[in-house]
């Protein structure tokens, strides 16, 4: 789409000059005065505008802070006459992105310059874009739970997320670790910065070793060139280091020193680096256990949990399953182009029964499996992973009396009433809660309350 381009000048030669240059790489629109490119930025969206210093009935200085103060700014240059640089230092403070003399203009410079400000422009938006896709993405908007233990886990991602101090994440494998610290960091000082990860069990030791701290030309067989480590990658921002317990006792070393002192050396050298990073260690171990053992330094644990986030399994927190399920019902509904809105109950019943020993990870495989396959418009039992259905199926239907949402004698509609009412029960009467608890749209609860005469509950 070509650039919109508004020139300001009260001399119809330089105007209408400036035109003839411009128009081929602009839609060029002109004014002869304040007021009148006042009516044409009010009317219409300019993306640049370009203004005489003096007018005559305001300076274009004037003209700038209106222009500044609309929803969509444009760029503003402004042109002055040749030696007023006091003139354009004060149109810079008040909001000019750029000036140009008007006696030493060229074409060629004043098109490179606008350019580049429309490309400075559009990386600013585009930044912000990502921005907010990152938010969303990782923000607490997107971490998903009503469980008091899920709850707990928000707050304290909300009171460490501003500070610098290193934070250990403990939890089963597919519990969301990874995720609780993209939420940290981008809730943090550190957001603008980058977030590098770090799966240390993939890499062997020596490799591991390079990974982090980078390695000189030469420093081994192999080493063909420098490369910057993870640390200095990170430089500003936050390094993740998942599966910490996996690391050796020659890492966990430096790994210690560089939480004491801020300072690590590149394989191969000598010489001392340091690096503003904040840490965030994961792991599915215990690493209480690993220290009595003495394969995990016990000094280094210490320094590592400074703050301990523990993150519940999801058979412990089996509230949060149909809000879960109906998240990624949704994501992959809109990946696969399907219209898959729901859940039947008896779908949603093997869902709650089944023990998860994969957690929020299987969760979401387990939906994606169900997504794919579904024939109608509601998930049915026949659509989830074969694993789900018999996992779900061998539970004893009293062995978990949170969990059994209806007895084998009951019908499908007396199950679903049943599964309202707890719903309402456990929600305190909150409809809102309890419709997204079982994974119904507002609407529909409304519709099922008054089928099964649960309006006055």
């Amino acid at each position: 789409m070509t650039p919109t381009l508004l020139i300001v000048d009260d001399e119809k030669t330089t105007r209408e000059g400036l035109r003839a240059a411009l128009e081929d790489h602009f839609d060029v629109y002109l004014a002869e005065d304040a007021r009148a490119a006042t009516d044409l930025l009010e009317q219409q969206h300019f993306d640049v505008l370009l203004t005489d210093f003096k007018l005559p009935n305001e300076d274009g200085m004037k003209l700038i802070v209106r222009a500044k103060s609309l929803s969509r700014p444009p760029i503003c240059i402004l042109m002055t006459a040749y030696g007023s640089e006091e003139v354009a230092v004060e149109a810079m403070k008040q909001g000019a992105d750029d000036y140009i003399a008007k006696g030493r203009m060229q074409i060629d410079e004043l098109e490179l310059r606008i350019t580049r400000a429309l490309r400075r422009q559009n990386l600013e938006v585009e930044n912000v874009s990502l921005r907010q896709q990152l938010n969303a993405k990782f923000g607490l908007e997107n971490l998903t739970g009503e469980s008091p233990a899920m709850k707990d886990v928000f707050e304290l991602v909300q009171q460490v997320a501003p500070a610098r101090t290193t934070i250990l994440l403990q939890g089963e494998s597919g519990t969301g670790k990874e995720m609780i610290a993209k939420a940290i960091h981008q809730r943090s000082p550190r957001a603008q910065q980058m977030m590098v990860t770090v799966h240390c069990a993939a890499l062997t030791s020596t490799l591991l070793e390079s990974e982090l701290f980078g390695h000189e030309k030469g420093a081994f067989t192999g080493a063909y060139e420098r490369r910057v480590g993870r640390f200095e990658q990170a430089q500003g921002g936050t390094l993740f280091l998942d599966e910490i317990g996996e690391i050796d006792a020659s890492i966990q070393v430096k790994l210690l020193r560089f939480l004491g002192e801020r300072t690590f050396e590149r394989v191969g050298s000598n010489k001392t680096m340091s690096a503003d990073v904040r840490l965030i260690a994961a792991t599915n171990r215990n690493l209480e256990e690993l220290v009595k053992t003495g394969t995990f330094r016990e000094d280094l644990f210490f320094r590592l949990r400074v703050v301990e986030i523990w993150l519940p399994p999801l058979r412990e927190r089996e509230e949060d399953i149909p809000l879960l399920a109906q998240v990624f019902l949704r994501e992959f509904s809109q990946e696969n182009k399907k219209d898959v809105g729901n859940f039947t109950v008896d779908a949603l019943e093997l869902l709650m029964r089944y023990q998860w020993p994969g957690n929020v990870r299987e969760l979401r495989t387990a939906v994606e499996h169900a997504v794919v396959l579904c024939r109608g418009d509601k998930i049915t039992a026949r659509d989830l992973p074969a694993a789900v259905r018999a996992g779900a199926s061998g539970s004893p239907a009293g062995s978990n009396p949170a969990r059994s949402l209806a007895r084998a004698d009951l019908t499908v509609k007396e199950a679903e009433k049943q599964l309202i009412a707890r719903a309402l029960k456990e929600t305190d009467g909150n409809r809102t809660l309890a419709a997204r608890k079982i994974g119904l749209s507002r609407r529909t609860f409304h519709r099922k309350l008054h089928e099964h005469h649960l309006e006055g509950f």
